[in-house]
């Protein structure tokens, strides 16, 4: 093989590895169709629009400082049902059978509201959705 060749066969290399880079870029992040959540909420589970068992429980994730009323069905899940970690700002609740709200089978609307105990205030509200089965 000749340098113009070898030349040739890396250059086409080379483009078409920029072409894969870029059709990464394009096509592999697709738009899931759901709103991000807000910057307070780190995370929540289970997902909006997701199909969970019966025994799942219900958590969300907050930053240290911060406290979380659950409402399940436009309920409020009493304090002593809640499970708080306060090192990690995490709230979750599980249904059982001493439970003041089970799950039923179908859809079900969850509705978080948040407050800072300290510092700026910072209070808000976040509701999601999901299908029991």
């Amino acid at each position: 093989m000749t340098d113009r060749r070898y030349l040739a066969v890396f250059l086409l290399l080379g483009l078409a590895a920029v072409l894969v880079v870029v059709m990464g870029f394009v096509f592999g992040s697709p738009d899931t169709g759901r709103e991000p959540l807000p910057r307070t909420l780190e995370k929540i589970s289970p997902q909006p629009g997701s199909q969970v068992p019966l025994q799942t429980p219900v958590e969300v994730d907050v930053p240290v400082g911060y406290r979380v009323d659950i409402y399940i069905d436009g309920f409020r899940v009493p304090d002593s049902e809640v499970r708080f970690v306060e090192g990690t700002g995490v709230h979750s609740w599980a249904p059982t059978r001493s439970s003041t709200i089970l799950w039923t089978p179908g859809p079900h609307t969850v509705l978080v509201s948040w407050r800072k105990l300290s510092g700026l205030p910072d209070v808000g509200r976040y509701s999601w959705e999901f299908r029991v089965f």
